[in-house]
């Protein structure tokens, strides 16, 4: 990771003093790396002991921040990881500038390492991922949205680029097929276990202690599997307060409150979790054909991290 960290560095700079500025900002904020830390651990799972999936594990965070840059810009949103948004510091427009500038680079990264089944891999991930952001703005304050197409839009915006990024280091490594399949067996569900938990605990107390404000989603009439779950089990006067305040955005003092109580009454957030505890275990499934060994216990742990985080 410390050489990951030190290609993202290289790769961000530009003679255009706030391109670095900016991309610093997002990137000094923190996060787990946990996807360009999937490219380096699948590889290293199936015996590779080169230097290629470094480059690529950068140019996996690349895409991953060039979207979260688009997001909240989209998203309107002020705070991320408890600290300002780039978008709230630096304004929009630089914002979604400097986002195209780190899928350049990240596209300059796939073509330096000359594989065009790489360059594949990554291009369509990241297609799927707007793909998926366009699916979730025309879901966002729907309250008729189908689980199935909840599930739609957090496979296609978050479990696309886990998928792809394990995936590459498989590939990379020069894996069979049916290694390189489990590989992205396991980055898919993990992604989708990892949005699942992230829903939840937007409506957690304990989201407060990650640095991050409750009730984001709610305030923005996003609809995820808690407020599907207390919709669908709900009396119709539930269902016409989810109405004014996800599909209307009339909210009143107090709404947020009534929200997780009645989620709290329908058990919609543990349900989440289980959810995710769900495809979490598919994930660890993915990777029976590995042979025991700490990289492979390294990426169950992953799992474990990314549910137990909800407590």
């Amino acid at each position: 990771m410390e050489k990951v960290n030190a290609v993202i560095l290289d790769k961000m700079q530009s003679d255009v003093a706030l391109i670095p500025q900016l991309a610093s900002h997002i990137i000094a904020a923190g996060g787990k790396r946990l996807r360009p830390m999937l490219t380096l651990a699948a590889a290293q799972l199936c015996g590779y002991r080169e230097e290629r999936h470094v480059a690529l594990a950068a140019c996996v965070e690349f895409i991953h921040t060039a979207t979260l840059l688009h997001d909240d810009v989209v998203d309107e949103s002020d705070l991320r990881r408890g600290n300002a948004t780039a978008n709230a510091v630096f304004g929009n427009q630089a914002s979604v500038l400097v986002g195209d500038f780190l899928f350049s680079r990240a596209f300059e990264l796939m073509v330096a390492d000359g594989s065009l089944e790489v360059l594949g891999i990554l291009s369509r991930a990241s297609a799927v991922i707007a793909e998926g952001e366009v699916m979730q703005l025309i879901t966002t304050n729907d309250t008729e949205t189908t689980e199935d197409a909840y599930l739609d839009v957090i496979s296609s915006k978050t479990a696309a680029l886990f998928a792809a990024a394990a995936r590459v280091g498989g590939v990379v490594a020069d894996a069979g097929r049916p290694e390189v399949e489990a590989l992205d067996s396991y980055g898919r569900n993990l992604g989708v276990a990892f949005q699942l938990v992230d829903d939840a605990l937007d409506y957690s107390a304990h989201k407060a202690t990650l640095g991050k404000s409750i009730g984001d989603d709610f305030k923005e009439g996003k609809i995820t599997l808690p407020v599907l779950l207390a919709f669908r089990r709900g009396a119709e006067e539930d269902r016409v307060f989810w109405r004014r305040c996800l599909e209307k955005l009339e909210q009143d003092d107090g709404d947020l409150e009534h929200a997780l109580d009645l989620m709290a009454r329908h058990n919609a957030l543990t349900d989440t979790i289980e959810r995710a505890r769900h495809y979490g275990a598919r994930a660890r499934d993915a990777l029976g054909i590995f042979s025991d060994g700490a990289l492979k216990s390294a990426m169950i742990d992953a799992i474990d991290f990314t549910i137990e985080r909800a407590y």
